[in-house]
């Protein structure tokens, strides 16, 4: 093996992340800064900011009946009726999140008549916005997962439901 066929080690007890791999930096070169690593110190942020952030986010957006599967919907509506309990934002979201970068994925239910089109362009829209100027981390997509569709007769079944659930 040639000299020039050796790749790199970094110094010793330093490893390089597989982002700085790819690129071929070694370990040891200060890493780039930006709004979450500074010369004063870096900014962690989890998972489940960034899933709360994306689920009120996506609440905001007209047309967005509810989100979740119809069976994370079920669990929610029973978890809500314990006394103390606090409705859960974050559900039908799904993160990825690396240092600088995540993804997002969200599941809706959609109100009969709107475009699911229109939909999905305002649901990321505003979860990018929404992610990126909270937290600083670049926003790779928005993957936006319609699980069903609100129907008008919806509520008056569920009312007749209730009514049933109280006699």
């Amino acid at each position: 093996m040639t000299e020039s066929s050796r790749t790199p080690t970094p110094s010793a007890g330093v490893v390089a992340t597989p982002e700085e791999q790819k690129r071929n930096v070694p370990a040891d070169e200060p890493k780039p800064h930006d709004a979450l690593h500074t010369d004063r110190g870096d900014t962690t942020i989890e998972e489940t900011v960034v899933q709360k952030l994306a689920g009120m986010a996506t609440r905001e957006v007209p047309g967005v009946y509810a989100m979740g599967s119809s069976a994370r919907r079920a669990f929610s509506a029973l978890a809500e009726r314990i006394p103390g309990s606090q409705t859960n934002v974050s559900g039908g979201v799904i993160v990825e999140k690396g240092e600088r970068q995540t993804a997002i994925d969200v599941s809706i239910v959609v109100e009969y008549g709107v475009s699911i089109v229109e939909i999905s362009q305002s649901i990321r829209r505003n979860v990018i916005q929404s992610v990126e100027h909270s937290t600083g981390l670049e926003v790779l997509e928005v993957n936006v997962n319609v699980t069903d569709v609100h129907l008008p007769d919806d509520d008056e079944q569920d009312q007749q439901d209730h009514k049933a659930e109280l006699q």
